[in-house]
This record gives C-alpha cells, structure tokens and sequence, in this order.
C-alpha cells in the first residue's frame, strides 16, 4: 500500500501551484473547474511519483495556524543535498518567505531548514 496523494486548500490557487512549480518542480495537470460549486483543483506530480492536489473553493474558511499544532504540520522535500538545501532555502529567504528553521543537522541526523511558504503552511527542505 502507498500514499496515492496529498490533498491542501489554498485560498490563492494560482499562486499555490506557481510555488511549487517554481521551487520543487512540481509538474501542474490542468485545472479542474466544477462550474455549480467553484470548487477548482491542480493536480501536481513530482519526479519520485509524489502527487499533491492544490484545491479552492469560494466558501473556505480562514484558521490560524500556530507552528505547534496537532494535525498535519508540513511537507517534505528532499533535494539530493545539504548543498541544495541551502541553496533553496537562501533563494526562499531571498524571495520573502520566512524561515523558521535551519538548514540545519537536527538530534536524529536529519539535514533540514523549515520554511513558511504558501499561506502559512510549512516546508521541509532536505537531503
């Protein structure tokens, strides 16, 4: 059994899908458009077989989203190299998101800085 795909709500789609184009190679299907309820959706594949869905709706509702919270916290990508982490992340800071962490070893080994890039959500960047 595998993980078919990820699935987030994003209040600016476009903008959503650029990101991920742009930074972590995501390849964009075409748009789907349900015309009765303005629900619209990306599908993005990634060179592992990676799938996330990118998904809007006129009828979201905004929540916080504290660092420290219960449910899903980030996503991660892994980029072959520390040397690549801190290329992307540097290129991440230099285009105005935030980082929240790293790059960085962590206590169990991990390569990593953390990123909060689309809406507040976070980004895992390592090896």
């Amino acid at each position: 059994m595998r993980i078919d795909h990820v699935a987030m709500y994003v209040n600016d789609l476009e903008r959503a899908k650029d990101f991920f184009v742009r930074y972590l190679g995501g390849k964009a299907g075409d748009c789907y458009h349900n015309r009765t309820t303005g629900f619209r959706s990306f599908f993005l594949s990634f060179d592992s077989g990676a799938r996330l869905e990118l998904m809007t709706r006129p009828d979201l509702a905004e929540q916080e989203k504290p660092l420290n919270r219960t449910g899903l916290i980030h996503f991660a990508f892994s980029v072959g190299s520390k040397e690549a982490v801190d290329t992307l992340t540097a290129r991440l800071k230099a285009d105005g998101f935030t980082v929240v962490s790293g790059p960085r070893t962590t206590g169990d080994g991990y390569y990593e800085s953390c990123v909060l890039a689309i809406e507040d959500n976070q980004i895992e960047i390592t090896i």
